[in-house]
């Protein structure tokens, strides 16, 4: 008896563990004067899951993500990586958190190899777990032809390469991208659904697209935000049953032709 109580326990134990959001926004609201350009935003991503947020241009998906990453402070709200608090513990947080902001800045004299150096080496990385950190990333990007090449001279699918080896290097638990696909064309885009699909396997995902297709492709759950607010979060299946296009629900939910 005593020994099922413990492992009654354990087993209580190990499923509470599983619960903890890795990814959280408590009431994320964020202001720019009088406009508010997040307003109450909540919602969790648990561990293993590949979130897509969506929305049209404007709707303050760039802000709700930098609002996590730790990028702004809100103006309200509390912002939670692996149970971290990105206002108070942004450093903890940041460990294990890639982010691949759209357009993210790289130094364009820098070759991918000397900007892989640079971000581990900030990072603290040893040097012998560095070479093999930037081995693995330079593989899972395919940027061996392009290794000891200027950034500056790189096409844009190239460069979001870059940035996503960047954001891979430290074998971070969670990934928030921004657009991981805009501007690519669609053998590029292709290659980076391929690569979002690899490390769907191990890690938790939050991804903002234009691209629905993509959604469908990567993602098991939406979140949709209009004018600042979360007006949906739940399953793909349930947004498409009945054959409906999720084009079509995307109009609805965030008012014909968004805010372009």
């Amino acid at each position: 008896m005593a020994i099922s109580a413990l492992l009654g326990d354990f087993v209580m134990i190990t499923d509470v563990s599983q619960t903890i959001p890795m990814i959280e926004a408590c009431g994320l609201t964020r202001y720019y004067g009088n406009f508010a350009a997040v307003r109450d935003v909540s919602f969790k991503v648990f561990r293993g899951e590949v979130v897509a947020l969506l929305g049209p241009n404007g709707a303050g998906k760039s802000t709700t993500l930098k609002l996590l990453t730790g990028y702004l402070a809100p103006s309200a709200g509390v912002a939670r990586i692996a149970g971290h608090d990105m206002a108070r513990d942004r450093l903890a947080g940041a460990a294990v958190l890639g982010y691949l902001p759209e357009d993210g800045p790289l130094y364009l004299d820098m070759t991918p190899l000397e900007l892989l150096k640079f971000f581990g080496e900030a990072r603290g990385l040893p040097r012998n777990r560095l070479k093999e950190r930037i081995s693995a990333v330079v593989d899972l990007c395919d940027l061996h032809y392009v290794l000891n090449k200027p950034i500056g001279k790189l096409s844009r699918g190239y460069r979001q390469r870059v940035g996503m080896a960047q954001a891979l290097l430290h074998e971070p638990e969670v990934l928030i991208l921004d657009e991981p696909t805009a501007g690519l064309d669609p053998n590029q885009i292709h290659e980076v659904r391929e690569t979002i699909r690899k490390l769907a396997q191990d890690k938790t995902i939050l991804l903002s697209t234009h691209i629905l297709q993509e959604v469908e492709a990567m993602a098991s759950r939406a979140l949709f935000i209009d004018a600042g607010r979360l007006v949906y979060d739940g399953p793909i299946a349930s947004l498409i049953a009945g054959n409906k296009r999720l084009e079509d629900v995307f109009r609805e939910l965030t008012g014909a032709g968004g805010r372009n």
